[in-house]
């Protein structure tokens, strides 16, 4: 597109949606596309598996969880992202593993992909050593045909865009009964997807993810958990998420949560049955995408089954 075409174009774009335009540009430029996603939710906290695949297995019991999350409501082309997660550790053993299928939407990209788990603990008294490693598959595909422009035949949005790439992430967790202490790499991976629907390997600027948190009883009806997630990438600032979730009679989860720069989180967590849990959250965007969103809704679904021979009462999965 000639620059006097594109100057045209700009001019003509009201002022509210140029602003909006650009506050997507630059959050979409801050996050560049490659062979994985740092897809985030608001109740990782609750499933870590999203981020650490040390935590495959953390508990004896088949785990199912599923996910969807619609980000930044009312913004046209928002982030939409759904997964579907099993995992599992066999009773008396030290090997975890689990799968995961997952759907992510961002305007004209969308992403799916299946991810494998396996992780191994060391035991020790009263806590362990868990290390874990996550390997898969993604499609990755941008519509750049549905893109509308003034200018038809643009050859740049005449072909559509789309491969298959692979995924790896390595991870180690530190757990007691009462607090845990993790470290991940969820995509080691830098590959991405040329014009020309050919991969290359970009430098690897990788993301990494620092865990904490710690249960402890406030009276004989209410456990607080405060916890923590520390973002760190290359050439940007470090990023945190801080946490603070509590729980009454280990049936009904209230949490809040701040992420810098970017949203206050309200959960809202309940254990069903001791089986099955019930988790919603809302994002308040604070950032520069504020006035153009209405927050961000997610919703999680969780089935525990009970392998125990002992047939022991299921307790709420703290982390």
């Amino acid at each position: 597109m000639k620059v006097d075409v594109l100057l045209n174009v700009i001019t003509k774009i009201p002022v509210s949606r140029f602003k909006l335009i650009c506050c997507l540009f630059v959050s979409f430029a801050c996050n560049p596309l490659n062979a994985q996603q740092e897809t985030m939710y608001s109740q990782y906290m609750f499933n870590m598996l999203q981020i650490n695949p040390a935590y495959a297995g953390n508990l004896m019991d088949d785990n199912i969880t599923a996910l969807c999350r619609k980000q930044w409501v009312g913004t046209k082309g928002s982030p939409t992202t759904a997964s579907l997660s099993w995992d599992r550790r066999g009773e008396g053993s030290n090997v975890g593993y689990g799968l995961q299928l997952y759907n992510d939407q961002l305007g004209i990209e969308s992403t799916s992909g299946f991810q494998a788990f396996y992780s191994y603990r060391i035991p020790f008294r009263k806590s362990y050593l868990s290390f874990g490693m996550s390997g898969g598959i993604m499609y990755y595909r941008a519509a750049f045909s549905t893109v509308t422009t003034s200018q038809n035949g643009d050859p740049l949005f005449q072909e559509d865009v789309s491969n298959w790439l692979p995924t790896i992430g390595v991870g180690m967790l530190y757990a007691t009964e009462n607090w845990y202490l993790g470290l991940s790499v969820p995509a080691l991976l830098k590959t991405k997807v040329n014009t020309n629907n050919s991969l290359s390997t970009t430098s690897a600027d990788n993301h990494y993810f620092l865990t904490s948190g710690y249960v402890f009883n406030a009276s004989d009806v209410l456990k607080l958990k405060p916890s923590f997630l520390v973002k760190a990438v290359k050439g940007a600032p470090l990023e945190y998420d801080l946490n603070m979730n509590a729980w009454l009679q280990d049936i009904v989860g209230l949490g809040v949560s701040y992420r810098t720069g970017d949203a206050f989180v309200g959960v809202f967590e309940l254990q069903i049955t001791p089986e099955f849990r019930l988790g919603y959250a809302y994002d308040y965007t604070i950032s520069n995408l504020q006035p153009y969103s209405k927050g961000t809704h997610e919703l999680m679904l969780r089935y525990e089954f009970n392998n125990r021979k002992d047939q022991r009462v299921l307790s709420p999965r703290y982390y």
